[in-house]
């Protein structure tokens, strides 16, 4: 599988999700619109619990106040369009992919390596967002929801880049950049292992 351009250089990731995603996808709008939403709402309470974790650090909760409202607003928005289709939001389900990403976090050591990798963990899943939000602005038949999810991808593309540079504003740069790369090659491992289902946004 040819690995574009786009997701390359922008993104960083190291392998495209597999073409046959959004085919899936499409067949299970119901299922991916619930899980969008919770990825949403796990999204805006991360946040919320890193501002807790971290309040010290003032430029991240500064930068990332603003974040837990886009956030709730994404979540609200995908539960407008699921009542609009007269459907419900659903239970909550495993996440596999951040399950997983969350295996490969520092766990001890140094507090600066374990915000180091859970500021890396929320770029990484903010760019597959953006990825897959991209897919679907591109490859769904349905013109109103490829809008839809282009204005997804365009924000989630600017919240990939600032948990970088949160990282590189409390942690040296070198260090990130070498950190950034191993977990770069473990999320494509993950993702190569991963079954390709339409009913989940990861």
């Amino acid at each position: 599988m040819e690995l574009s351009q786009d997701t390359k250089n922008i993104l960083g990731l190291q392998l495209p999700t597999d073409p046959r995603w959004v085919n899936l996808a499409e067949k299970s709008m119901a299922e991916i619109l619930t899980d969008h939403a919770y990825c949403e709402q796990k999204a805006a309470t991360t946040c919320i619990s890193l501002i807790q974790r971290y309040s010290d650090k003032e430029k991240m909760v500064a930068e990332l106040s603003p974040i837990v409202t886009e956030e709730w607003g994404h979540f609200r928005l995908v539960l407008a369009e699921l009542h609009k289709r007269n459907l419900k939001l659903g239970k909550q389900r495993k996440d596999e992919y951040v399950n997983a990403l969350l295996l490969f976090q520092r766990k001890g050591g140094h507090i600066n390596d374990r915000f180091l990798d859970q500021m890396l963990t929320m770029a990484l899943i903010e760019a597959r967002s953006c990825e897959r939000f991209k897919r679907l602005s591109e490859g769904l038949n349905d013109e109103y929801m490829q809008k839809f999810y282009r204005r997804f991808m365009e924000s989630e593309a600017g919240h990939y880049t600032l948990f970088i540079e949160l990282a590189e504003t409390y942690v040296d740069k070198e260090k990130v950049r070498n950190r950034w790369k191993e977990w770069l090659d473990y999320e494509a491992a993950v993702i190569k292992n991963l079954e390709v289902r339409g009913d989940r946004i990861h």
